[in-house]
C-alpha cells in the first residue's frame, strides 16, 4: 500500500488511542469522505483492525455501533516508516545555523 498523507495521520490518530471514526475525523482535521476511505485501505492492508461496540453500548447511548479501531504490528511499522522522514528532516534543521531557513 502506498503511504498517504491522510493514511499516516489516520494511523497515528489510532496510534495515540482515537479509536472511532469521527474522533480520528476530529483529531486529523480530515472530511469524513477522506478517513473512512483511508480507513477501509488500511485494512485492507493489513495495518488496522478493528472491533464492532457491544450494540447494548450503543442503544444505551442511542447511536449506531461503533467500529473501534486499533493499530497492528504492520500498522505500526508503516507508521514508522512514514514518519522517518519528518524526523530526519527535524533533525537536519535542529542542525542549520540560527536563522538559516
Amino acid at each position: 500500500m502506498r503511504m498517504t498523507l491522510t493514511a499516516a495521520l489516520v494511523l497515528q490518530a489510532i496510534s495515540r488511542g482515537h479509536r472511532f471514526g469521527f474522533e480520528i475525523v476530529d483529531v486529523t482535521g480530515c472530511a469524513t469522505g477522506t478517513v473512512y476511505p483511508a480507513l477501509r485501505r488500511l485494512e485492507h492492508a493489513g495495518f488496522v483492525r478493528y472491533e464492532w461496540e457491544r450494540e447494548q453500548v450503543a442503544s444505551r447511548d442511542g447511536r449506531p455501533q461503533r467500529r473501534y479501531y486499533e493499530i497492528t504490528p504492520a500498522g505500526a511499522r508503516a507508521l514508522d516508516a512514514a514518519l522517518e522522514p519528518m524526523r530526519a528532516l527535524h533533525a537536519v534543521r535542529a542542525l542549520a545555523p540560527k536563522g538559516a531557513k
